[in-house]
């Protein structure tokens, strides 16, 4: 029997991590339909894409959503998350549920942030333009940055050093990146999306490195 078959349900991270890459819901729905498995989507960083599945619900019993208060919402000290899904299926994760796994802080500050969520949407305008204006600052700079539908960049660095190699350089000038060993991503680093002051000092810093890296210049000496 194959992977596939012996899977005990589908995991789909939209928007995808450390990608940003986004499925139109349509392709979410025909998924769900076809699958005689749970579905679960991860939609961890939601709020800075175009759409969501929250629709599919009523339709679907078949499929459990999971969100967070770590990303959009700006609490991931208190390391809460959510899920939505048909009252069975909901059920189910009860029976099996640690009967101790949130604690009160965590709950009081949840059951604020989405009492409150309104509060949010500037912050996540915010992003959402930021980062179209950095993938293109990027792509001036010689950085080519995937299209992206979260709060960051997948930005492939130019030929000559690999992400790890910019990870260190960026550091060295206080500034934290995210570097992925796996096949594929060598040359990658990931770029969160902050204010606009915190994003023009990586641009500078990024511009930096470039030019000081023509000339030879290892990270360690920036």
């Amino acid at each position: 029997m194959g992977c596939e078959k012996a899977a005990k349900f589908v995991l789909v991270a939209n928007p995808n991590n450390p990608t940003g890459t986004f499925i139109p819901i349509a392709d979410i729905e025909r998924l769900v339909a076809e699958s005689d498995r749970l579905v679960v989507l991860d939609e961890a960083y939601v709020d800075f894409a175009p759409d969501n599945g929250l629709r599919l619900l009523s339709r679907y019993p078949t499929l459990l959503i999971l969100r967070t208060f770590s990303k959009s919402y700006a609490a991931a000290g208190i390391r809460v998350g959510f899920g939505l899904g048909h009252p069975e299926l909901i059920g189910r994760l009860r029976n099996i549920q640690n009967v101790f796994n949130m604690n009160v802080i965590g709950h009081a500050v949840g059951i604020s942030v989405l009492a409150h969520r309104a509060i949010y949407e500037d912050n996540h305008r915010h992003i959402t333009q930021e980062r179209e204006r950095v993938a293109s600052a990027l792509s001036q700079l010689g950085l080519s940055a995937t299209p992206s539908d979260a709060n960051f960049l997948l930005v492939r660095v130019p030929a000559g050093h690999d992400g790890r190699w910019w990870q260190l350089a960026l550091e060295r000038q206080k500034i934290l990146v995210a570097f992925f060993p796996d096949e594929g991503l060598e040359d990658c680093i990931r770029v969160s999306i902050g204010t606009k002051t915190q994003m023009d000092a990586i641009l500078a810093a990024i511009s930096d490195i470039s030019g000081r890296s023509k000339m030879g210049i290892s990270p360690a000496a920036q």
